[in-house]
């Protein structure tokens, strides 16, 4: 059950990351595959800096989509290369 939960926030991340990032995007799908591995890469990106938005829906929704943003901003900075 973990997991569904953790790809239903990652997608409503990604889905939110591309609203907030700007740019030519990868449409509604590949915004939200790119929102579940922001989702890895906001945990990654706050439990090494020692950050915690706390538990429970609103801070997981929060760091995934902090790490969606992050990594479409990366991601869209390759492409136009």
């Amino acid at each position: 059950m973990n997991i569904l939960w953790f790809l239903v926030i990652g997608l409503v991340a990604g889905w939110l990351a591309g609203m907030l990032v700007k740019g030519g995007g990868f449409g509604l799908i590949g915004d939200l595959v790119v929102g579940v591995i922001g989702a890895f890469l906001g945990g990654f990106l706050f439990s090494t800096f020692g950050v915690s938005l706390g538990g429970g829906l609103i801070g997981s929704l929060a760091v995934a989509t902090v790490g969606a943003v992050v990594l479409l901003f990366i991601v869209r900075l390759i492409k136009r290369a």
